[in-house]
């Protein structure tokens, strides 16, 4: 297993980030809440807050308001497409804004081919290494399009292929599931770690 960088933070969505009805649909980051950690099973994550109570995330297929779709329960995203993204959109682009429930630090983009089939959170105080399948990337929308733009018009035709064109090939975060069965937790300071083998065989 290769280190690739700590957790800076995770979060949860309290509820959708895309607001509104179409065509009037609009993104708004005011649902990200930062949490102590994350305890995440087959069903999603739940936000555990410092006095112990927990936060459903909307994409926990048990929230009542569930972004569940069966393939999307948690996801991932790195310090180095966020600077990216600034470095093209502007500096309203913060870490985590996008909405992905783990935010790793690291000094370069990573995609699935980097990542391969696995990947691992390890806890530097246990050494306890809990195990992530890879998903596949978040496909990036015109809600946050348009929010990284901050144009004075809205982005349509060729501009707006561009920006998705840019935010997406994992730029906009990562899907990641737990087995069935399995509960796990993943806080800030945890070691995420590649598997070169499995890498290696996709």
């Amino acid at each position: 297993m290769q280190a690739i960088g700590h957790v800076q933070f995770v979060q949860i969505q309290r509820s959708s980030l895309k607001v509104g009805q179409r065509p009037d649909r609009y993104f708004d980051p005011a649902a990200l809440k930062q949490v102590e950690q994350l305890s995440v099973g087959a069903r999603g994550a739940l936000g555990v807050m410092a006095d112990g109570s927990h936060i459903l995330d909307i994409h926990n297929a048990d929230h009542p308001h569930t972004r569940n779709n069966g393939n999307n329960p948690l996801s991932v995203g790195f310090t180095a497409h966020y600077q990216a993204m600034r470095d093209r959109f502007g500096d309203h682009i913060g870490d985590g804004i996008a909405g992905e429930n783990i935010i790793v630090t690291t000094d370069r983009s990573y995609g699935l081919d980097d990542l391969g089939g696995r990947v691992a959170f390890q806890n530097p105080a246990t050494g306890v290494i809990a195990y992530l399948k890879v998903v596949k990337i978040v496909a990036p929308c015109n809600e946050f399009s348009q929010f990284c733009a901050q144009s004075d018009m809205p982005l349509s035709g060729a501009a707006l292929k561009d920006t998705l064109q840019f935010l997406g090939e994992g730029r906009r975060g990562i899907m990641l599931a737990v087995e069935d069965g399995t509960r796990i937790t993943i806080a800030p300071g945890d070691i995420m770690l590649i598997d070169d083998e499995n890498r290696a065989a996709q």
